[in-house]
């Protein structure tokens, strides 16, 4: 049985030790890093940017705690993420967002190239055949996976799974494009864009989300590269109206996320990848979108472990047993004590998720659980 180790997030002693900070210190020296890295091992700390607006990532301090504990085993860790905008943009936003080399000790970089399409094809299923991993990723001996808890437009819940995913693939391939990158999850192989001119208000939200500058109006008429697009569905996010809309299965995107996850981990050696997933500013959005909301579900604690399927499961265990909070979407959905707050407010059936890792052997669901004295 896996172990998996939590720290709460309340603070009950006015004292250093006690802080969340001072908690993740004592979190990763129980958990012993030195038994998974090898002095000299380069080490991705793997996390999200966040975007221009989107400030309630995996916060500065946390990151500068995993990447001391990295360093006093002897490796040698870098902060990383792959292209979700344009790079030089994408490094900006970290930058504002707090994550640099000063505020977490390590350098920060991207993963696939500052155009995102710097990466190696690996098999990957039956659902996406190979898909582009990031080059620095495939190539590193060692990672920590930093993951912040929260909602997905598409994935209903996103942790560790989704930051490998979406996160340790690329947006596109240099020779097949979006279909074998992070694209072809989102779109599931078919992904064209369809606009509904009955619906369109021409508010131009779409054109503004839109990261790499595909879409236009024309006479009043929506148009996109269809050569440019990443298939992000920020835009089908963000139409008030509806009016936008890209085809997808929820069935297939699940057992997709999981065989990208097994394409990542497949380019690692057995017990050199690390999890840790903040329960922390639970938001019901992705970090990508262009803001923050107020969180759904108060801050639970911070969680170490091996084994992905394990954190993953203790992670959704402890969102099912915590109650919605006020003033925030939770609210305005009606989402009551005792409710799946995430299931509630998307509608998606997010375990599949967890459950097509366990088939492709990504780990286990029964988990001890290891509270930190």
């Amino acid at each position: 049985m896996a172990k998996v180790y939590f720290a709460s997030a309340r603070v009950k002693k006015w004292k250093y030790d006690d802080s969340m900070p001072g908690k993740l210190e004592r979190l990763l020296k129980e958990f012993d890093l030195s038994k998974y890295l090898s002095p000299r091992d380069w080490v991705a700390v793997k996390t999200h940017f966040g975007s221009e607006g989107a400030h309630r990532i995996v916060r500065p301090v946390f990151l500068r705690k995993v990447v001391d504990a990295i360093l006093s085993t002897g490796a040698k860790p870098f902060v990383t993420d792959t292209v979700r905008i344009k790079g030089l943009d994408y490094l900006e936003v970290a930058n504002q967002n707090g994550l640099n080399h000063l505020s977490v000790g390590a350098p920060v970089i991207l993963a696939d190239g500052l155009y995102g399409n710097d990466n190696i094809m690996v098999a990957a299923g039956d659902i996406l055949g190979e898909i582009a991993v990031a080059s620095v990723i495939y190539d590193v001996p060692a990672m920590v996976v930093c993951s912040h808890v929260k909602g997905h437009i598409q994935a209903g819940y996103a942790g560790a799974i989704k930051n490998i995913a979406m996160g340790g693939v690329s947006a596109r391939h240099r020779h097949c494009g979006w279909k074998c990158g992070r694209g072809g999850m989102h779109a599931v192989g078919e992904g064209q864009i369809v606009w509904d001119e009955e619906k369109c208000t021409l508010c131009l939200q779409c054109e503004e989300i839109c990261p790499l500058d595909c879409i236009k109006f024309e006479d009043e008429k929506f148009t996109y590269s269809d050569e440019n697009c990443w298939r992000c569905g920020r835009c089908t996010r963000v139409c008030p109206e509806g009016g936008i809309s890209m085809a997808g299965d929820d069935t297939a995107f699940m057992s997709s996320l999981a065989e990208a996850s097994k394409a990542v981990l497949s380019t690692f050696k057995e017990k050199k990848v690390i999890y840790i997933n903040f329960l922390t500013e639970i938001q019901p959005e992705c970090d990508c979108m262009p803001a923050a909301e107020v969180p759904v579900i108060q801050d639970i604690g911070i969680m170490i472990s091996d084994d992905l399927v394990s954190i993953e499961q203790a992670s959704i265990d402890m969102l099912l047993t915590s109650k919605p909070l006020p003033a925030s979407a939770a609210e305005d959905e009606k989402i009551n004590a005792g409710d799946d707050v995430l299931s509630k407010l998307h509608n998606k059936p997010y375990m599949l998720q967890i459950d097509e890792s366990v088939r492709l052997g990504l780990g286990e669901k029964e988990y001890e659980l290891i509270h930190l004295k």
